[in-house]
């Protein structure tokens, strides 16, 4: 029983790391809950899925927002400073956007919910490989 036990939990554990390989950020935005994934940890340069859910302070989603995912990396010797803006787009309960990241290093993400005419902000850094 043990020699068909150990290597069934160790593919269970190798499943559920190979799960858990998304980015996630969790922060609070003025009276929102947001919860921020990137499909890839660390980002990576080129293509990086983003999903994004916005809940009120009951656990509602709130799917009435215009979501925006801004990206951009400052000034560095011999490179200017880069701003990216995708929109997100919503899908079921949450948000999706596509983040093109054109270089390695630190990029600043700011996340900006506008809801009935309010705007609240995720801000956080990540260092895409």
């Amino acid at each position: 029983m043990e020699k068909i036990v150990v290597p069934v939990l160790i593919t269970f554990l190798v499943a559920g790391i190979a799960c858990a390989r998304n980015y996630e950020v969790k922060k609070k935005a003025g009276e929102y809950n947001v919860v921020v994934k990137i499909d890839k940890n660390p980002p990576v340069v080129g293509n990086n899925n983003v999903s994004i859910e916005v809940t009120d302070a009951s656990g509602h989603h709130a799917t009435d927002a215009k979501v925006a995912v801004e990206y951009s990396m400052p000034a560095m010797p011999g490179m200017p400073a880069m701003n990216y803006k995708t929109d997100a787009e919503l899908k079921e309960s949450q948000y999706k956007a596509k983040m093109d990241l054109p270089v390695a290093g630190p990029w600043n993400i700011a996340v900006k919910i506008v809801r009935a005419g309010k705007t609240s902000t995720v801000e956080f850094t990540v260092d895409a490989k």
